[in-house]
């Protein structure tokens, strides 16, 4: 090995946060709402970093930004669901993303799940979660989930690439 590969971890001093943020924008992803119960109360946000990590047992994961106000609602109430929203729910999307806490679930139909998390209603499926892990990566942490319930039905997924919403089209064969 030569000392070149040293300098593989550094960022190139001409390119910025937001031409990072704009590289890593071209990668497709699906639109979830995640949620857990905390201290008598419901919290919930916008995700889109959402995985899957393994079919046995079943986990999966998502990250969180350590310094998000939900963290420890996420991190310590030791459980999840997690909604994949639907191209017609672009406006939840938008809800759970801005605001405070109380305000993103006025108006939002949901389920109370086993697992005492809220589930969006109409979402393309769910996923119940116990907190499996937690994995320090940078300024978030990766929260893995073991998944205790879940479910879907046929519908379009929400997408989002490039900074837009959208949705995912099958390409002929």
């Amino acid at each position: 090995m030569t000392d070149d590969l040293a300098v593989l971890d550094l960022p190139r001093p001409d390119q910025s946060q937001a031409d990072y943020k704009r590289a890593l924008s071209c990668f497709a992803t699906g639109v979830t709402v995640v949620t857990t119960r905390w201290e008598g109360a419901d919290w919930g946000m916008t995700c889109n970093s959402f995985a899957s990590v393994s079919l046995e047992p079943r986990l999966v994961l998502w990250s969180i930004r350590r310094a998000a106000s939900s963290l420890d609602a996420f991190t310590r109430s030791g459980r999840f669901s997690v909604s994949v929203l639907s191209t017609n729910q672009q406006g939840l999307a938008r809800q759970f993303a801005t605001g405070d806490m109380a305000s993103r679930f006025i108006g939002v139909e949901v389920n109370r799940q086993k697992n005492q998390c809220l589930r969006l209603s109409d979402a393309v499926a769910f996923f119940d979660c116990e907190l499996h892990e937690l994995v320090p990566a940078g300024d978030h942490l990766i929260l893995i989930g073991h998944v205790s319930d879940f479910g879907w039905q046929d519908k379009s997924v929400l997408g989002f690439c490039q900074s837009a919403f959208g949705q995912f089209m099958p390409l002929p064969a």
